[in-house]
This record gives C-alpha cells, sequence and structure tokens, in this order.
C-alpha cells in the first residue's frame, strides 16, 4: 500500500471514531423525530403524536388478523402497566385495512390500556416510513425522537432495558 492510501485510511479512520465523540460533546442527538400525526382514538379523544412529548412513547402498528400482532399484545400491556406511572405510554394503531368493528371488539374483550387508534386513511403508517408490514414498533424519547423501530415482535428484556434508559434522560 502506498503511503498516501495508508495516509488517507488512517485519516479516514481518525475522523469516523471522532465523530461520535463530536456529536455526544455537541449535545446534537442523530435521532429523527417522529412524524406529527393526529389521529381519533376508539374512546373518540383526538389529539397529535407531538401532545404526547415529554413521554417515552412506543407507537405499535399492529393488526387484528396478524397472529405475532395478536401475541406480542399481552406483552405490550404488561410493559404500559409497568412503566406508565414513570412517564411512558403506549398507542396502538390499527391498519387501515384492520376492519374498525374487529379492532374496537378486540381492544373492548382485552381492556388494552392504552390508547387505540384505527388508521382509516393510512396516513399515519406512511407518515411513519410507508409501513406496511405489521408489528412494526417505534420506541420514541421524551423530545419525540425516534430510539428504536422493531419489525416483527420485540424483544420484551432488550425494551424494558431500553424503556429504563430513556425514562432516565432528562
Amino acid at each position: 500500500m502506498d503511503l498516501v492510501r495508508r495516509r488517507h485510511l488512517a485519516l479516514s479512520a481518525g475522523l469516523l471514531a471522532s465523530a461520535p465523540l463530536a456529536l455526544l460533546a455537541s449535545g446534537c442527538s442523530s435521532r429523527q423525530a417522529a412524524p406529527d400525526v393526529s389521529y381519533t382514538l376508539l374512546d373518540g379523544r383526538q389529539t397529535t403524536l407531538k401532545a404526547q412529548q415529554g413521554k417515552v412513547m412506543l407507537v405499535n402498528f399492529w393488526a387484528t388478523s396478524c397472529t405475532t400482532c395478536v401475541k406480542e399484545m399481552p406483552d405490550i400491556v404488561a410493559t404500559h402497566q409497568k412503566y406508565r406511572e414513570r412517564g411512558y405510554d403506549t398507542l396502538a394503531v390499527a391498519m387501515s385495512y384492520d376492519p374498525p368493528a374487529y379492532v374496537s371488539s378486540f381492544a373492548q374483550s382485552r381492556q388494552l390500556p392504552f390508547g387505540v387508534a384505527i388508521d382509516n386513511t393510512g396516513g399515519i403508517a406512511k407518515a411513519f416510513g410507508d409501513i406496511r408490514l405489521t408489528p412494526t414498533t417505534f420506541v420514541l424519547d421524551k423530545r419525540g425522537g425516534i430510539v428504536k423501530k422493531y419489525v416483527g415482535e420485540p424483544d420484551f428484556a432488550a425494551l424494558h432495558a431500553l424503556i429504563e434508559e430513556l425514562l432516565r434522560e432528562a
């Protein structure tokens, strides 16, 4: 390897290694902001995701016809109940193809303790990156930044560790 190429590689490696430290030192966050979507909950309340800032949020895209979604829902409920008193909330977004009567029946029969919205137009899923696979789950920090995206069922132990970390953030 010639001297110029070695110097270039060394410089590149140094820049790559120092970039995270520079971001940390400057206080910048590399988290992408969640879209500010508005939605209507099954109980008729209208709100926006921005109104939830100040809380750690889990936004779960799901469908009653999705077996993994149905399987993971008790763990999502347990997670919500474990952390809700500490500034955590959950929003379950039913996909546009899910019949509203099925969603309502599911939420009532399982006594879901968090907000459930039906994405009638597909606008919420589109705003989050055109979500098509369920379950897809996002974890948001207190400032509304997307911290993690799960496609499929999350590892709930790891999710709980992440939530604990986010709840400690200022």
